[in-house]
């Protein structure tokens, strides 16, 4: 079922901000990847830079929801 909110592109930058720097990403980077990712932009129209710290913050962002996922699966098992 569709949202019926609206969700500004600002305030997607601060939600995905707010989730990359929880998980780890530098807050530089992880505001840097924020714009881009709210943005929608296609690779097409991205630098090579701008692609690789998306895929870098995107990649570790990942790692450490993976981990904490993992965590979490033992300490329900004790």
């Amino acid at each position: 079922m569709p949202s019926s909110y609206f969700t500004s592109i600002e305030e997607r930058e601060k939600i995905f901000c707010t989730e990359l720097v929880k998980y780890g990403v530098e807050y530089e980077k992880a505001v840097i990847a924020a714009k881009i990712i709210a943005s929608g932009q296609g690779d097409e129209h991205l630098s090579p830079s701008e692609i690789k710290i998306v895929k870098d913050a995107c990649k570790k962002w990942s790692e450490q929801n993976q981990r904490l996922k993992r965590l979490k699966a033992v300490v329900n098992q004790i």
